[in-house]
């Protein structure tokens, strides 16, 4: 790789400032730079893999002329990632006469720490959690969704989850504020300054050298992204860092030159088709459930299993698909639902199914010019109107199940996605993805064939479960042993048909403790 640029500056509004930050390594992380560098030191360090939320911030960019606010996770987040941004921290909250925010206020007031290494995480997603209330309701089940991502070795959560809905009952403070939307124009008319000085972008081939990049690089356009990626084919793709975060906390790695996707306009949004929708590859995991969840509702439960929000809202579909884990949930889902990737690059476009891009373990099809840039999922079909409410007499029938250890914000031992199209009682087609039986994500293809043409009852169902239970050889792990992982998808299966028939109460999930039993 040629002698890259040194990283340039790193420009983020905090604290009634805009911060510029300079020489920062393109793998250095958000919480290094803002306890070591800004003494930020409320920001705590856990487990420093995005898992227990210690180290939550709220970062904020204005979309369509609104401030739009999220959590994240700044121990796995790299510092150039929120250049242009705004930043908030717990110091952050306290108005400057002292008043606190509505979230600490609460937390205090409902005895919601003990310890207190947890509770600055668990404030700023509290905090964000306000935000996009704005003095609305907060039920129970919203809060618990809110602070999947925060976990807490001392009081127990009930009086975290009372301090969530007591919020409401204080005046509402909110972070979006004329000084706010102020520093992030300024910070844009910035990069838009910086943009206008660099030479139109060419194609590679009519070059005389190669295009200028920092080592750190965030291009906001798909041609220039492309033309980066042909230029240095050795960089480091980063779409969310939930995962690369992991390799610089964990493994130590350390890489000369990252190119950032998530700034790239093309790849941030979600397009609708008559068939289909494309999701771009920059697209958040959060607003990419979003738009499967509002085409297919039954998915809801899954969307909020995958992982804590804190890493839905900085992780990416992109991402997620293009790092090929063999536990990756997403990846079965959008095998069983027929999506497809459109891979990119300088030379052009090519597409294919989504489980003939998975090669061999952390191998993908992915040539050393071309990025992920769309992934297409086909809309279901109409439901037919004759359609029962409890069963699936008719019409596509679609669940995916996670299989974990423990419930919220853990990593699969075994997921299987399951799609159906039923006609008059029959199996007119059947689509199956596995996550956590193989080297990578698969489609279950001799279980999709025992499937078709055949009678939707139990002799079928059981069939098939011993098909699936034979299809594939699972490896022992720390997460399952491979005849649990056998044993449990075709329980899956079973499970899956008995949904089918409109049984609700068959997990954990679905009860009602103390309540009446279907």
């Amino acid at each position: 790789m040629d002698t890259l640029a040194s990283s340039k500056p790193v420009r983020f509004f905090k604290s009634g400032t805009v911060h510029t930050l300079f020489d920062v390594a393109p793998t250095r992380t958000l919480l290094e730079v803002l306890r070591e560098d800004l003494h930020c030191t409320g920001t705590k360090e856990g487990c420093g893999e995005g898992d227990c939320g210690a180290c939550t911030v709220v970062v904020g960019e204005l979309r369509a002329g609104k401030l739009h606010t999220q959590a994240v996770n700044s121990c796995i987040k790299l510092a150039h990632a929120v250049d242009g941004l705004a930043l908030w921290t717990v110091e952050d909250l306290a108005t400057p006469d002292g008043s606190l925010h509505p979230a600490q206020s609460a937390m205090v007031a409902c005895h919601g720490s003990q310890c207190g290494f947890c509770t600055p995480g668990f404030v700023m997603s509290l905090a964000a959690l306000a935000e996009q209330q704005a003095g609305k309701a907060i039920s129970r089940e919203t809060a618990s969704h809110a602070l999947s991502g925060n976990l807490c070795r001392c009081t127990g959560y009930r009086p975290i989850l009372d301090a969530a809905q007591a919020m409401v009952d204080l005046p509402h403070q909110s972070l979006d504020t004329p000084q706010v939307r102020t520093g992030l124009r300024a910070l844009a008319h910035v990069a838009q300054a910086e943009a206008a000085a660099l030479a139109p972008g060419q194609p590679v081939a009519k070059r005389v050298q190669k295009p200028a990049a920092s080592a750190y690089t965030a291009p906001t356009d798909l041609a220039n992204l492309l033309t980066l990626r042909q230029a240095y084919p050795d960089a480091q793709l980063v779409a969310g860092c939930t995962d690369v975060g992991l390799w610089i906390t964990k493994q130590h790695r350390d890489f000369a030159q990252v190119l950032d996707v998530t700034r790239v306009e093309e790849l941030r949004q979600i397009d609708h088709y008559p068939q289909h929708i494309a999701i771009g590859a920059a697209v958040s995991l959060t607003d990419a459930f979003a738009a499967l969840v509002a085409q297919r509702p039954e998915l809801r439960s899954f969307a909020q299993r995958f992982a804590g929000l804190p890493v839905r809202n900085a992780g990416t579909l992109g991402g997620n698909v293009a790092n090929g884990s063999p536990i990756g949930d997403s990846m079965p889902l959008l095998i069983a639902l027929g999506a497809h990737l459109v891979l990119a690059s300088a030379r052009g476009y090519r597409e294919m199914p989504l489980e003939d891009f998975y090669l061999a373990y952390r191998k993908t099809a992915l040539r050393a010019d071309e990025i992920v840039g769309w992934i297409t999922v086909p809309k279901p079909l109409p439901a037919p109107r004759s359609r029962s409410k409890t069963s699936a007499a008719n019409g596509e029938f679609c669940r995916v199940y996670k299989i974990s250890k423990r419930h919220e914000d853990d990593i699969s031992a075994v997921c299987l996605a399951l799609q159906l199209r039923l006609d008059k009682g029959r199996v007119m087609d059947a689509s199956l993805g596995a996550g956590g039986v193989a080297a990578t994500p698969v489609r279950a293809r001799a279980t999709e064939a025992a499937l078709r043409g055949q009678p939707w009852n139990a002799d079928t169902v059981h069939a098939a479960m011993a098909t699936l239970r034979a299809e594939f050889a699972p490896i022992s792990d720390m997460r399952a042993t491979s005849a649990y992982r056998r044993e449990v998808l075709g329980n899956l299966l079973w499970r899956y048909w008995l949904e089918s028939q409109g049984s609700t109460a068959i997990d954990l999930q679905s009860l009602t403790l103390g309540g009446p039993q279907p």
